[in-house]
């Protein structure tokens, strides 16, 4: 019995192979424009809300969907809503 051996590839098309590579790393999330992420006031005593529950539950979202700790979490919900 011969043993396994890994098959080679040769890429020829060298653009269209790094263009595919970049796109693996593209990721589009869309927020609804209509949803709020600052908490409004509650009128009781004590330290206000700083973010509204549907902000909250969004960014835990992300964080079980690609299982992040949470300070890594907050930074790509940071970097996602720069624009």
């Amino acid at each position: 019995m011969s043993s396994w051996t890994p098959t080679t590839y040769k890429t020829r098309n060298w653009a269209e192979y790094n263009h595919s590579l970049k796109q693996r790393g593209s990721l589009l999330i869309w927020f609804d424009p209509e949803m709020s992420w600052e908490a409004e006031a509650s009128g009781r005593r004590g330290r206000q809300k700083t973010y509204s529950d549907a902000a909250i539950q969004a960014c835990l979202t992300l964080k079980v969907l690609f299982g992040l700790p949470l300070r890594q979490t907050t930074g790509f919900v940071e970097s996602l809503l720069k624009r």
